[in-house]
């Protein structure tokens, strides 16, 4: 029933009258070149759907549609609760398109997501995932995949959100892009692989707020309260040119109630609704327009 309104409100790029979305859309969204990160990220989905390992799942948020147990196959998850193909590969470029620098991913599961914005793209990338064990994949994969540009954290949300003195969800943070252009150099951090820059997001739990992102990817706990929970206290990260992506925002009821305040914020400007996901752009140079797009 929620697609089948989807359907009847939504629109292709020739039902945008605003510049940047229609840029967005015609440009990226439907862009059909075939770049060269699609090989890594299907190589990278192959070698998950071929794993048989059995993990045991930790699981924080609205839980699982498709699986009853928390013992559950590598392979199954790869082919039933990850990014599709068409949707990793629009991340990608979606990360080529925005040129971002730092991402924040909540939820890396296997890592599907977090392969589509790191492959091909000279983005650092901080990826906090609540199941150790699912990690400890992502982890193993990132490895495998030479993909060095991760940081990945595993522990609870809540515990990677804490407020500190400096944190301030009020302000405007200005866009950090186009920093002193170091050379990445790697350092051993627990648990992560981690690429450091003088721009490069907190590795410090209680700093991470203090830091801004490009990018915010949300997708680990699909219940109203913590959606509208990650959403308030990531502001204090977001400058005028970043985009934050809400996963499954027509989940369910709840879902559906979270992404229609967060679209009535007044610091947001831009929303796109794809009906997986929906964008939200903080552009203060633009009028506060809500779009529905079909992909």
């Amino acid at each position: 029933m929620a697609y089948i309104k989807f359907l009847f409100r939504s629109t292709n790029q020739h039902g945008v009258h605003s510049p940047f979305v229609y840029s967005l859309v015609t440009r990226c969204f439907n862009d059909r070149k075939k770049y060269s990160a699609y090989r890594i990220l299907k190589d990278y989905r192959k070698s998950l759907l071929k794993d048989k390992r059995t993990i045991h799942i930790k699981d924080f948020g609205a839980g699982s549609r498709v699986f009853r147990s928390e013992e559950r196959k590598v392979s199954k998850m790869a082919k039933t609760a990850g990014i599709s193909p068409k949707r990793a590969r629009l991340l990608n470029r979606l990360v080529r398109y925005l040129e971002v620098d730092s991402a924040l991913e909540l939820g890396s599961s296997l890592g599907l997501g977090t392969a589509a914005m790191a492959a091909g793209n000279r983005v650092k990338i901080t990826t906090i995932e609540g199941c150790p064990e699912t990690a400890a994949i992502a982890k193993e994969k990132f490895e495998e995949f030479n993909l060095k540009n991760i940081q990945l954290k595993v522990g609870r949300f809540e515990d990677f959100l804490k407020e500190s003195a400096k944190t301030n969800s009020n302000s405007q943070i200005p866009n950090p892009k186009k920093s002193d252009g170091a050379d990445l150099q790697s350092v051993p951090t627990h648990f992560s692989i981690l690429n450091t820059h003088k721009s490069q997001p907190a590795t410090d739990n209680s700093e991470l707020l203090t830091h801004n992102f490009d990018l915010l990817f949300v997708d680990g706990n699909h219940q109203k309260e913590a959606t509208l929970t990650y959403f308030k206290k990531l502001l204090p990260t977001v400058h005028n040119d970043s985009v934050m992506i809400l996963d499954d925002i027509h989940w369910s009821k709840g879902m559906e109630e979270a992404w229609e305040e967060i679209k009535a914020h007044p610091r947001v400007k831009v929303t796109i609704d794809t009906f997986q996901w929906g964008l939200v752009f903080f552009r203060r140079e633009q009028e506060k327009e809500h779009f529905v797009i079909r992909m």
